[in-house]
């Protein structure tokens, strides 16, 4: 993988989750203040239930397009991606839920940034550009 030739779509190891935990599956756009994800739902999604991408894939979706910022900045620095943790969630609102085979972006802007601690403000768009979800979360990057 070559730095900023966007898309990115092989991300395994620029996060921590794996496979079936997964819910990103391409990077899109990155700067130090900004990210841009997508993610494709497909029916064997943990988080698909009644053809829905349920609200808590939605949530996880949010955490780990951080992490990718998180695990993007440490591959431009020659490091390995660490592991976080949803610290904690300010707001989160859900306006629809995307289906099997929709594709979803998601973008997370930089609020603040301190010591393995990464506040966000994150929002969720369909392939209609309509924001399905939006939020604010802090992120924390775990000891190791």
């Amino acid at each position: 993988m070559k730095a900023n030739q966007f898309p990115v779509q092989n991300i395994t190891n620029l996060i921590p989750q794996k496979i079936p935990f997964v819910m990103v599956d391409s990077l899109l756009n990155f700067n130090s203040e900004k990210i841009t994800s997508s993610f494709k739902i497909l029916d064997d999604n943990l988080f698909v239930e009644n053809n829905l991408f349920l609200e808590p894939g939605l949530v996880e979706n949010m955490a780990q397009t951080v992490a990718l910022h998180t695990g993007y900045d440490y591959f431009l620095k020659g490091e390995k991606a660490p592991t976080g943790y949803i610290g904690s969630i300010k707001t989160i609102i859900i306006n629809k839920l995307p289906k099997v085979d929709d594709v979803i972006r998601t973008e997370a802007n930089i609020l603040h940034e301190f010591m393995g601690v990464t506040m966000v403000s994150v929002s969720v768009f369909n392939a209609k550009n309509e924001e399905i979800a939006s939020g604010e979360m802090k992120t924390v990057i775990a000891n190791t």
